[in-house]
């Protein structure tokens, strides 16, 4: 019995040694993230020198500068697709990923987006193909909120069942692109094929 005690003490010390490496790595990734933003020449916050936990307006200057947004619940569901993508990974090769490994591959696929979205070619197709007219990029602490909203959502979608993860996934999608007449869907129909009518009934907004 001493010796099971001694062996079950030993392997919870090795799994919270395990667990401080993969925080300590997915901090270096998001810090690495905010940097290269910064060499990008991305504002730290946004330039009316405050930083808001909400802002609600979409079609201003402040969109994507602050800690919140009508964006936010897109990332959220990054992190519910990204948490699916490394399911079924484990599924195809027969053997789950570990589960801080496939934290980090999504922290690095989302910080990845994060960098290309700020970039000159990518801003410019935003304010030509949908109503961020006004978008000129993230903030840095924008994009570092964004990163820990897809890290919560890859957190919920492991510890939910399947079918609570999609209904919340449908009611923000729903719910955002009714308010705001955007949402993930949108975005990424009007940013690889822009449509008129899509267009037309945004800008009515």
């Amino acid at each position: 019995m001493a010796g099971t005690a001694s062996l079950t003490s030993e392997a919870r010390t090795l799994s919270g040694s395990r667990t401080v490496l993969i925080g300590g790595l997915a901090l270096g990734l998001i810090a690495l993230t905010a940097a290269i933003l910064l060499m990008m020449g991305r504002t730290p916050i946004c330039t009316c020198g405050t930083v808001e936990l909400w802002h609600g307006t979409v079609k201003d200057s402040g969109n994507s500068q602050h800690l919140t947004d009508w964006y936010t619940p897109s990332h959220v569901i990054h992190g519910f697709l990204f948490y699916l993508g490394a399911w079924s990974i484990g599924v195809l090769r027969g053997k789950a990923l570990p589960l801080g490994v496939a934290l980090l591959l999504a922290i690095g696929l989302e910080a990845t987006w994060e960098i290309a979205e700020n970039t000159d070619s990518v801003i410019d197709r935003y304010r030509a193909t949908t109503i961020a007219l006004d978008y000129y990029g993230d903030s840095v602490v924008n994009s570092v909120s964004d990163i820990f909203a897809m890290i919560a959502g890859f957190v919920l979608a492991r510890l939910w069942p399947v079918w609570l993860t999609v209904l919340l996934a449908a009611i923000m999608e729903a719910f955002v692109g009714f308010w705001i007449r955007d949402n993930l869907i949108l975005n990424i129909i009007m940013l690889i094929h822009p449509i008129d009518a899509i267009n037309r009934w945004q800008g009515a907004m």
